[in-house]
């Protein structure tokens, strides 16, 4: 029989080598390049390791580690991808009220990361779920103060960044060792198909609107560009008349300066010669004659035939009086 010594001895021996082989396998451990560590020392965090490679620590139970990965997650919220590539909707998450009182269906991605492994580890119980309900209640708050029109159209990439701030400051405050790094709207969509159907009617007619107001624009300009021409056209046009009637206002009183320059030379014949000048301008197609009247006799050369044919002999009334007698 193994004396007591030998069965102790034993013991021990097989101890010891459960005890090496402890400190054997729990001493070392590798970090990868797409993982970051972190230290334990007796239920305290040390530090960070994200050096890939071979670590030395101290055995179990002094020392542990708790390897992470530093890829970048996904978090689907209102849908799922199945391994069949299938997507599974969930429509009660991603009902939600607009803030001109319309119902949207809205689902998106979130991007994000593992930036403090022991905040991750320590500072909550489940981070993940704390990441979808923050999720969940930026999204329907920064929808419930959006309009239906920027939900559905042009107001989408405003509604993210909105989302996107407003989801990093929760997770700041929440400090669980999380960034966000994107979030993008997957679907907006409405409720059913006759809602659907009404939203693109508006939206058509919207568009009709738009399409009419621009070509309104567009003959507004083009009239306007032509008024202007118009406008320049007359201006131009009356500065012309406006130098010409000056110019012609000058030579006037130039003629007028000349003629009073002869009136006051020969007053009487300046005078008859204005009265002819007169004449002619005021009756330019009058018959002129030249009568002479003594009592019942009357006599009268036409003058003007007078530069055409010979002159007529002057014609003698009955009971007149030759050569003036």
């Amino acid at each position: 029989m193994l004396s007591i010594k030998r069965v102790l001895a034993i013991i021990g021996g097989a101890f010891l080598i459960i005890i090496l082989a402890i400190v054997a396998f729990t001493s070392w451990f590798t970090v990868d390049e797409s993982e970051q560590a972190v230290m334990i020392t007796l239920g305290e965090i040390e530090e960070g390791i994200s050096e890939p490679g071979l670590h030395f620590k101290f055995p179990w139970p002094i020392q542990s580690v708790e390897v992470l990965s530093k890829e970048t997650f996904s978090l689907q919220f209102g849908y799922e991808e199945t391994q069949d590539g299938e997507v599974k909707d969930f429509p009660k998450e991603t009902k939600m009220i607009t803030g001109d009182e319309n119902i949207v269906l809205a689902d998106m991605v979130v991007q994000w990361k593992i930036s403090e492994p022991g905040k991750y580890l320590f500072n909550a119980e489940n981070p993940n779920e704390m990441l979808e309900d923050a999720t969940s209640a930026s999204l329907r708050s920064i929808i419930g103060n959006s309009n239906i029109d920027d939900a559905l159209t042009s107001g989408r990439g405003e509604i993210e960044k909105q989302v996107q701030e407003l989801l990093s400051t929760l997770i700041a405050d929440y400090d669980i060792g999380i960034t966000i790094l994107a979030v993008k709207l997957q679907d907006v969509d409405l409720p059913n198909e006759e809602v659907r159907k009404a939203f693109t009617n508006v939206t058509d007619a919207r568009e009709t609107m738009n399409t009419r107001t621009n070509e309104a624009n567009k003959y507004r300009n083009q009239r306007t560009e032509e008024a202007k021409g118009e406008k320049d056209a007359i201006i131009s046009a009356a500065e012309g008349d406006k130098a010409a009637r000056m110019q012609e206002s000058r030579g006037d009183v130039a003629q007028f300066n000349a003629i009073y320059s002869e009136y006051s030379n020969a007053k009487e014949i300046t005078q008859k010669r204005l009265v002819l000048e007169t004449i002619d301008q005021v009756l330019p197609n009058a018959e002129i004659y030249i009568m002479e009247d003594n009592g019942n006799t009357m006599k009268y050369l036409p003058i003007k035939d007078a530069t055409t044919k010979p002159v007529a002999p002057p014609v003698e009334q009955e009971g007149s009086v030759k050569d003036g007698q």
